[in-house]
């Protein structure tokens, strides 16, 4: 076979981009989002857009994603390439100079489905092959109104905090005992204040936050919840109890509370995730009328 240039893309020639041929079965196109420049209107920039061409063609490509005020990509999350390129694909990741988690965008049902287990299964080996290895599956979620809102709760009080100080030693205590894999990753590679820190840098980079602790009867802390704004709309970034409070569903009451304070300022849908793995979790955004829209594979 012919050699292989990988380049990055550039304003004048980011239509290249548009000639691979892909029926959009995972991706990002799963979500209804196109591929665009930032000038175009849309999320990508060129330069952290690369294809590897061969003769000429596109025969694999791969979009980097950041929001307009960051300096690096955050994750990789549009990787395809032509039917029989894989290694094409494999070797456009490990020549790129970006290394930052491979987030693949899934339908909910995607296992139960031939050509859509396929596509994502071609997609999870031509990244391992580039030396990422898989972390974990997520569960989509997305509210909106017509799932109805969950009871408010009125056991527990909330108060707005901002101090970093303070949100670290909260999270430091959540995150003593968590099932979630990528706080578990950032522990076994470094420790238990890396995994703090990723969560308060993700607080910092969320466009708007209002972090809420939330104190039991006894006002005794219970855990913390995170109503928030990002690029593509509002979530519930982060609920979290701590360990001694756990096994008294309080989960539920901080998504519950999350929900609310999120319509009431304007919210008319509220995306989230958790890991397959936290079936507690899981159990909760179920009771609170949270539908799964889709899946995450991440590979780091």
């Amino acid at each position: 076979m012919t050699d292989l240039v990988i380049r990055a893309l550039t304003e004048s020639d980011a239509s290249l981009f548009h000639t691979l041929d892909d029926p959009g079965l995972v991706g990002r196109p799963v979500t209804g989002v196109a591929y665009a420049t930032f000038a175009e209107g849309g999320d990508y920039r060129p330069e952290w857009t690369r294809v590897a061409l061969r003769e000429g063609r596109v025969v694999a490509r791969a979009a980097w994603w950041g929001a307009a005020g960051d300096a690096a990509p955050t994750l990789l999350n549009w990787f395809d390439f032509a039917e029989g390129e894989e290694e094409a694909g494999a070797e456009l990741l490990r020549q790129a100079p970006f290394d930052v988690e491979y987030e693949l965008i899934l339908p909910p049902d995607w296992r139960e489905r031939p050509d859509v287990l396929a596509a994502g299964r071609a997609r999870i080996a031509a990244a391992e092959a580039a030396g990422k290895k898989m972390l974990v599956e997520r569960y989509r979620y997305e509210w909106t109104p017509e799932c109805g809102l969950p009871p408010r709760p009125t056991r527990l009080t909330f108060r707005e905090e901002r101090d970093d100080a303070v949100l670290a030693d909260v999270l430091r205590r959540i995150h003593s005992a968590t099932l979630d894999a990528h706080a578990l990753l950032a522990i076994a590679e470094h420790d238990l204040d890396k995994a703090v820190q990723e969560e308060l840098d993700y607080i910092h980079w969320c466009q708007e936050t209002w972090p809420q602790l939330a104190y039991d009867a006894q006002g005794e802390l219970v855990g913390l919840h995170l109503p928030a704004r990002i690029p593509v709309g509002f979530t519930a970034g982060f609920i979290g109890v701590v360990p001694e409070q756990r096994g008294h569903g309080y989960a539920f009451d901080l998504l519950a509370e999350c929900t609310h304070f999120l319509v009431d300022r304007g919210a008319e849908a509220v995306a989230a995730a958790t890991d397959e793995g936290n079936v507690p979790m899981a159990a909760h955004f179920a009771r609170a009328g949270y539908p799964i829209v889709g899946k995450r594979i991440s590979l780091v």
